[in-house]
């Protein structure tokens, strides 16, 4: 195990190293018992080795994740301030809204019969396969030709998106300070293609603007003044990987819950209504994403605990959705929840923009699947985690599908 000044040049890596306690794949497969106990024994402490802040309660996640001002979205590195992830209010604001209006729930619905058009071409490619994959014949180019569509770039590239995708959400492979700097040199080089490659696809909509994202870029305004080509290029790459990372794990890890309870499966069979609440309660069971890093602004107090300015602070999600505090029997899956707040989209000004879109992609490809077959996964293979600390997913999800 890596000594506390192994890890000293990992300073902005916080988000991209695993804890000491998941330490196996059947740990990151599922880690839910982990975060529980953490959370009854030390649900705020200092992690000397990663150099940062751990909160796992329901409360205190949303009382960090609801107050930019003492929290900030701004990370160290190249990348500070220069994404919309990354960045505070006012700018935040004002960037958020150039994208706001594509992603309404309006805007959304009307793209669900496209949704749906895709999702069928996917089932009917690969139901000669003895063997369905969730994740590569479904769950994964399901929101990447979406997300490609409304950008303006070409579907064939799809493939390559999800592969960039992939390197830029990729944790490290151990806790070591080599590891670190190998996962950043990765997801430097992977930035640096997807730059150069909507480089040319902003150059071509410069000459011939169309219906699109990037053409919508193009026009916009912040203060008067248009979007740099750094601005524009870090709007494209995160709208590429927010809008297909999340996606695709909520729709693999929501089939892997199928395979999972098949009383489950059956109840939402016989009554496809139940498919939006199946969704949520996804969401906060196995949530695409685990953790959200935030930089606390100024010194500051957190129940008795002192956090000093610019310290790393990790909001463990995946264990603030499990609080018994907050929801009731909150390690059980039920369809008939009355009360669902969990923060898988996160929570206040940063709540997921594509929230709706990825909602929308879940429910049609789950839709389709109940109607048209009952799933059940294969024995042959035993599931892998993808490699990252903060996504929770599986890398392939190999099931066979009766059909109705």
């Amino acid at each position: 195990m890596a000594n506390s000044n192994s890890l000293q040049s990992s300073k902005h890596y916080a988000n991209w190293i695993p804890m000491k306690e998941i330490s196996s794949s059947n740990d990151r497969l599922f880690p839910f018992p982990i975060y529980n106990r953490i959370r009854k024994t030390s649900p705020l402490r200092y992690d000397d080795e990663r150099k940062c802040w751990d909160i796992f309660s329901y409360e205190d996640v949303q009382f960090v994740l609801k107050n930019p001002k003492l929290f900030s979205s701004k990370r160290g590195g190249n990348m500070e301030g220069k994404s919309i992830l990354t960045m505070d209010p006012p700018k935040h604001t004002k960037m958020r809204a150039i994208v706001n209006k594509a992603f309404t729930p309006k805007a959304v619905k009307e793209l669900e019969p496209h949704i749906e058009e895709v999702t069928a071409f996917l089932f009917n490619e690969a139901k000669q396969k003895d063997l369905f994959d969730v994740v590569d014949d479904l769950a994964a180019p399901l929101p990447v030709i979406i997300i490609a569509e409304l950008l303006g770039v070409p579907a064939e590239d799809r493939l390559m998106f999800k592969h960039y995708s992939d390197i830029l959400v990729a944790g490290a492979e151990d806790r070591s300070a080599e590891a670190a700097e190998q996962m950043y040199k990765r997801r430097e080089e992977g930035n640096r293609f997807l730059a150069d490659y909507f480089k040319n696809i902003i150059k071509q909509r410069k000459k011939e603007p169309k219906d699109d994202l990037i053409s919508l870029l193009l026009r916009a305004e912040v203060d008067g003044k248009s979007l740099t080509e750094e601005e524009l290029l870090n709007f494209c790459i995160i709208l590429l990987v927010a809008g297909n990372e999340t996606t695709t794990n909520l729709i693999a890890n929501s089939v892997r819950y199928l395979t999972e309870d098949k009383a489950t499966q059956e109840a939402v069979r016989q009554d496809l209504s139940l498919v939006p609440v199946f969704v949520e309660e996804t969401l906060r069971y196995y949530p695409p994403v685990q953790a959200i890093g935030r930089t606390a602004a100024e010194d500051l107090d957190i129940k008795g605990v002192r956090i000093a300015k610019g310290s790393t602070v990790i909001n463990w999600v995946a264990s603030a959705n499990r609080d018994e505090l907050k929801f009731d029997d909150p390690d059980s899956f039920k369809l008939d929840r009355k009360s669902n707040p969990h923060m898988s989209f996160g929570f206040g000004i940063h709540f997921c923009l594509g929230a709706p879109l990825a909602r929308l992609e879940a429910k049609v490809a789950l839709d389709y699947l109940l109607r048209h077959a009952s799933v059940e996964k294969d024995s042959s293979e035993e599931l892998e985690a993808i490699q990252s600390p903060f996504v929770f997913g599986v890398r392939h999800l190999p099931v066979r599908l009766s059909q109705k």
